[in-house]
């Protein structure tokens, strides 16, 4: 079924919704408070919205999320019946300790469009944007990866930067990564903004590698998806009771899964608002009566990719929004 209308900026609407609410936390060490204020933020702008949602990446189950859980409904209850994905802060250690890159994501897609990541939490993840499509493979060796990335983007090797998550678990990959002679940027979380980034004009990163969220890879998908990029992931079991969900499940770790696996169809949009400043977006900017925000919302069937920066003045804003940014204090806002 197509997406006849646009809804792009209804869902960048949400997004600024959460990042203006988490903002104010950034540095305050609170991880929980910074996340439940843009999980409130942003579900009361879902139900705003035209569409019949279902939840199918969200803050956890319904036992352990009280809003935007996975399996919830979101929107008017109207067509169309959409897939939603949702990250209201991805990078929630980044914005509790005052550090770059934490942003809102949300992503939607039609009905039965989005992967169910079958509760193996991690992925095996290489990313690369529409320039290097096509050349990559996650079963090749490391190297191989770089120097095709490198003959794509008409580089050499030393040129290619590869972001990848600052773990334990990767102490191998940069070792082979440096061997290569090719620079490594390291983040300490948010894997979604490093295979974003990789997609986009004058990319700070030309390709992510290692082991993630399997969530943030089908948002990451979305987006990839919107803009030509590419992705593939295999899934990756962490413990002893993931090898038996594997098991049971009857799971094959080998197969991989590229960007039309991860999120089908041609009705995808993606969109981002910046919380803290990151080299993809940039972080709310606070002012008297109001903020400064910088977004980007993606739509697979234009082909558009839309910076968005805008200017929310408190006191018209809670009045039809219905959402609280600012205390009021004599008739205006403060």
């Amino acid at each position: 079924m197509r997406l006849e209308r646009n809804l792009g900026m209804d869902l960048v609407r949400c997004t600024e919704a959460a990042a203006l609410k988490a903002a104010r936390f950034m540095g305050r060490g609170d991880k929980i408070a910074a996340d439940q204020a843009a999980v409130d933020a942003m579900r009361f702008s879902l139900e705003s919205m035209p569409m019949d949602g279902l939840v199918v990446i969200g803050e956890g189950e319904k036992d352990e999320a009280p809003m935007l859980y996975t399996g919830e409904r979101v929107g008017t209850g109207e067509l169309p019946a959409v897939d939603v994905a949702v990250d209201p802060v991805e990078g929630t250690t980044l914005l509790a300790e005052g550090m770059p890159g934490a942003i809102a994501v949300l992503a939607i897609a039609e009905r039965g469009a989005l992967y169910n990541w079958s509760g193996i939490a991690y992925m095996d993840k290489l990313a690369v944007g529409a320039g290097a499509r096509g050349t990559v493979d996650i079963n090749a060796p490391v190297a191989e990866n770089i120097r095709n990335v490198a003959k794509a983007l008409n580089k050499q090797a030393e040129d290619v930067t590869v972001v990848v998550l600052d773990r334990p678990r990767h102490k191998d990959l940069i070792r082979q990564i440096r061997e290569t002679g090719a620079r490594i940027k390291l983040i300490l979380h948010g894997d979604v903004s490093a295979g974003v980034m990789t997609a986009i004009d004058d990319p700070p990163a030309d390709i992510l590698m290692g082991i993630g969220g399997a969530p943030e890879a089908v948002i990451t998908a979305c987006a990839m998806k919107c803009v030509g990029g590419e992705i593939q992931c295999k899934i990756w079991p962490r413990n002893d009771d993931e090898r038996a969900l594997v098991e049971t499940q009857k799971l094959d770790i080998h197969k991989v899964y590229r960007t039309n696996d991860l999120v089908r169809g041609e009705n995808v949009f993606f969109a981002a608002t910046g919380i803290t400043d990151g080299e993809f977006l940039r972080g709310v900017r606070y002012y008297s009566g109001g903020a400064r925000t910088h977004s980007v919302v993606m739509r697979l069937a234009s082909g558009t990719v839309r910076y968005i920066e805008s200017s929310h003045h408190w006191d018209k804003l809670m009045r039809i929004s219905g959402v609280q940014y600012a205390q009021r204090a004599n008739g205006g806002a403060k």
